[in-house]
């Protein structure tokens, strides 16, 4: 895959925190920084010291891959630089609430892989969901698979509508963790602790028990078990949360979900 990259070129359009972050991963996988053409209104002094990339030039003729990151709101602006890119080129929008038909129409009947990645693809622990249009090969999406994979897990989904329930969780869900460790940690204070000690309680407990989830194989239903004895202090406090959350989660990502297809209505 690096070497098609690398001979063929790739373009990232726009390359704010989650642009960066990709292209950092790639840059590490072995992408050279000479195959990479970035535009960016506004580089980053980040970007701007990564020696090779090519920043605000002339694109290549028919890259491997576009990858467009910018927001929704700057789409109609961006989206006129890649049209001359052609069907050849494989292109990949992380772009929440545009959907494939919006790039078929800007573009043309190119190859367009939609994807939705979450916040923590800045820290390489993101996961992404794709789904490509009826232009695209088992390999261009393959490509677009293995060029996401730098900062993180991706599936793939099986019809474009599934990514409205994808940003309701995943896309979403960070917020809902975060604040969980805001709840978790005024609890603390509730009982007693400084408020630095128990926000340093909070987040090193969501931080462990996600890397646990993350590299057992048990369910996390099994890891809850594993954690609760009979009678004991953890089973006194699921007997409060456990009656409550599940409910409230279900109300919490059908809003999201909800509000994803308004915005793309």
């Amino acid at each position: 895959m690096m070497d098609e990259l690398n001979a063929r070129g790739l373009v990232l359009l726009g390359c704010g925190k989650m642009g960066g972050a990709m292209l950092a991963g790639w840059l590490a996988r072995g992408l050279k920084p000479e195959a990479v053409t970035v535009l960016d209104p506004h580089p980053s002094d980040w970007l701007k010291a990564q020696a090779g990339v090519r920043v605000n030039t002339a694109l290549p003729q028919s890259p491997a891959v576009a990858i467009i990151a910018v927001k929704p709101q700057m789409m109609g602006d961006a989206l006129p630089a890649l049209k001359a890119l052609g069907p050849a080129t494989t292109f990949v929008s992380i772009a929440a609430g545009t959907p494939i038909a919006a790039f078929e129409a800007a573009l043309g009947a190119v190859p367009v892989v939609r994807a939705m990645p979450n916040t923590p693809a800045a820290v390489g622990r993101g996961i992404s969901a794709v789904i490509g249009n009826s232009a695209v090969t088992p390999e261009q999406l393959d490509m677009a698979c293995a060029l996401l994979s730098a900062v993180g897990e991706v599936v793939r989904l099986d019809h474009e509508d599934q990514i409205d329930a994808v940003t309701g969780v995943s896309g979403s869900g960070p917020a809902y963790v975060f604040h969980m460790i805001e709840a978790l940690a005024q609890a603390g204070e509730a009982q007693g602790l400084a408020p630095d000690l128990a926000m340093t309680l909070a987040r090193a407990t969501v931080c462990g028990a996600g890397e646990l989830a993350h590299q057992e194989d048990a369910t996390a239903e099994q890891l809850r078990i594993n954690v609760t004895s009979p009678n004991g202090t953890t089973q006194a406090g699921l007997e409060v949360l456990m009656p409550e959350l599940p409910d409230l989660m279900r109300r919490t990502v059908e809003a999201a979900t909800n509000r994803a297809k308004e915005l793309r209505a």
